[in-house]
């Protein structure tokens, strides 16, 4: 991972996503609070089972967008240190997919930055998701129905 400042990493990556790595980042001792979403690929869509999701996406633009996004949530909420993580390429049932790490002084400021991360990325961030299905049938998920 290449931090770009003392507060803010972002990254995608093409393999599992190390937690541990992630929390020694978000680690400050003068945090009150470390906070996480980690999205993972669940086994069933309705009523159809998953085998897998993958990604793709325009690299460049998505770390572009990543980053705004980040140095927007720090600023807005407060916040110590954050790291964004997104897995690229296929995620199997039970991995993650995207890690969102943050740290505040209180925990406040490290509730509130989650969610309005996870919606902003994505609606955000041109990252796009398809879903693989038992039997090998194929869709591509638009942002606003997951």
């Amino acid at each position: 991972m290449n931090p770009h400042s003392d507060a803010i990493a972002v990254e995608l990556v093409d393999h599992a996503i190390d937690m541990t790595r992630l929390d020694d980042f978000v680690a400050d001792p003068d945090v009150g609070a470390k906070g996480w979403f980690c999205g993972v690929t669940r086994r069933t869509t309705g009523t159809q089972i998953t085998r897998s999701l993958s990604y793709d996406a325009h690299r460049p633009m998505a770390t572009t967008e990543l980053l705004r996004l980040a140095t927007d949530a720090v600023e807005r909420f407060g916040l110590t240190r954050l790291v964004i993580v997104h897995r690229l390429g296929e995620v199997a049932v039970g991995q993650a997919s995207i890690v969102i790490g943050c740290s505040s002084p209180h925990r406040k400021q490290t509730f509130a930055a989650l969610p309005w991360l996870m919606d902003q990325i994505k609606t955000d961030v041109p990252i796009w998701k398809k879903e693989h299905f038992e039997g090998g049938a194929t869709e591509w998920v638009h942002p606003t129905d997951s």
